[in-house]
């Protein structure tokens, strides 16, 4: 399997605000777990998809009302059972990403007790080589 990146666009509207009117990091952090399963469900049952760790979330600055809120997200890592993924979001699709960051999901069977999916990854690409090289780093 190749690292195929999927986008996941939200509009920053009023109810997505915290006190200062800026996007609130708890809406930010229930859409990068979204993009993020988005993209493990490409490839496996969603059913059978929990979401393990997120791995930084930190944000370089705030969204408005009325910003673009870019998520694109791409498997980066396999493991036996586990999968993750790099998440970046842009504003207003901007190159310099606001936030990014890595998300361990690990495959279940219908119990919830983990088991291995057989996915492999091939990479090619020197970005998702050095992308994966981190996420294997994650704990």
């Amino acid at each position: 399997m190749q690292p195929r990146i999927f986008r996941y666009d939200r509009l920053v509207k009023s109810e997505d605000l915290n006190h200062h009117r800026t996007l609130f990091a708890g809406r930010c952090a229930e859409w990068f777990v979204e993009a993020g399963f988005i993209a493990v469900a490409s490839v496996l049952p969603a059913g059978n998809i929990v979401c393990l760790k997120i791995h930084g979330l930190t944000f370089t600055k705030p969204l408005k009302p009325g910003d673009i809120a870019c998520f694109e997200s791409k498997i980066v890592y396999i493991g036996t059972s586990s999968i993750k993924v790099y998440v970046a979001l842009r504003e207003n699709d901007q190159d310099a990403p606001v936030v990014e960051g890595f998300i361990t999901f690990v495959h279940v069977d219908d119990a919830g007790k983990t088991q291995p999916h057989g996915l492999i990854l091939e990479l090619t690409n020197p970005e998702d080589i050095a992308l994966s090289e981190i996420a294997a780093k994650l704990r």
